[in-house]
C-alpha cells in the first residue's frame, strides 16, 4: 500500500467516522500507523505485510489504553473490508451477562463455529479482559476463556479468524487466562498496539 493510497484510503475512514459518529470525529496522528497496519491485514498487501510481521492466517488483537479508541476502529473497518472478512463486534461484558441469563449455551455460540449459511462465525470480541469470572448455578467459570480456548481449536482445524480489542498487557492476560491461553493467543493474533502513552479520547 503506497503512501497515496493509504492517504486516499484514510480520508475515506475519517469521512465514515464523521458519518457515523459527527463532524467532531477525526484521524489522530497518533492512530495513522494503527490504522495503516490494519488497512495492510484487511487489504491483504503481501509486500507491506513483510515488513510489519503481518501474517494474514492470524487475527488482530488491538491492544491500548482506556479510551484509545480501539473499538471505534475497529468499528469502522467492518464498513471497508470484504464480506469473507466481516466480523461481529461483541462486548466481553456483554457475553459474561449473557452467560448468566443463558448458561454454557453462551460458550458454545461464541466459541464454536457453525456450517449453516450466513451463520456469524467470525468476531471481534470488544474489551477483554473487563469481564467479571462468574458463577452459574454456583459453578465458577471464565467465559472468555472458555471462549478463546474453543475459538483456538476452530483457528487450527478451519482457519477461522478472531480479533480481540484489549488493554491488559501480556502479564496480565496471563493473570486473567492462564499460560495457556497466552501462549494460544501469540499463535492466533497479530499483535497491534497504540503507544500506552496515547490519551484517552473521550476526554
Amino acid at each position: 500500500m503506497s503512501n497515496y493510497s493509504f492517504d486516499q484510503f484514510l480520508k475515506q475512514f475519517e469521512q465514515k467516522g464523521k458519518d457515523l459518529y459527527g463532524d467532531h470525529f477525526h484521524v489522530h496522528e497518533s492512530d495513522r500507523e494503527i490504522i495503516q497496519q490494519l488497512a495492510i491485514y484487511f487489504a491483504k498487501d503481501e509486500e507491506m505485510a513483510l515488513q510489519y510481521g503481518i501474517s494474514f492466517r492470524k487475527g488482530i488483537l488491538l491492544n491500548g489504553p482506556v479510551g484509545c479508541g480501539k473499538t471505534t476502529i475497529m468499528s469502522l473497518f467492518r464498513w471497508f473490508i470484504t464480506k469473507e472478512q466481516r466480523y461481529a463486534i461483541k462486548s466481553c461484558q456483554d457475553i459474561s451477562s449473557q452467560f448468566i441469563e443463558q448458561g454454557h449455551s453462551i460458550i458454545r455460540k461464541y466459541g464454536r463455529i457453525s456450517f449453516e449459511q450466513d451463520c456469524q462465525n467470525n468476531y471481534c470480541f470488544d474489551d477483554l479482559g473487563t469481564e467479571d469470572t462468574i458463577k452459574h448455578y454456583g459453578n465458577e467459570c471464565n467465559v472468555m476463556e472458555k471462549i478463546l480456548s474453543l475459538r483456538y481449536d476452530s483457528f487450527i482445524s478451519y482457519n477461522i479468524i478472531t480479533h480481540v480489542t484489549t488493554n491488559l498487557t501480556s502479564s496480565e492476560i496471563e493473570e486473567f487466562y492462564g499460560t495457556r491461553i497466552r501462549s494460544r493467543m501469540r499463535e492466533m493474533f497479530n499483535l497491534i498496539s497504540f503507544d500506552k502513552t496515547t490519551p484517552d479520547k473521550r476526554a
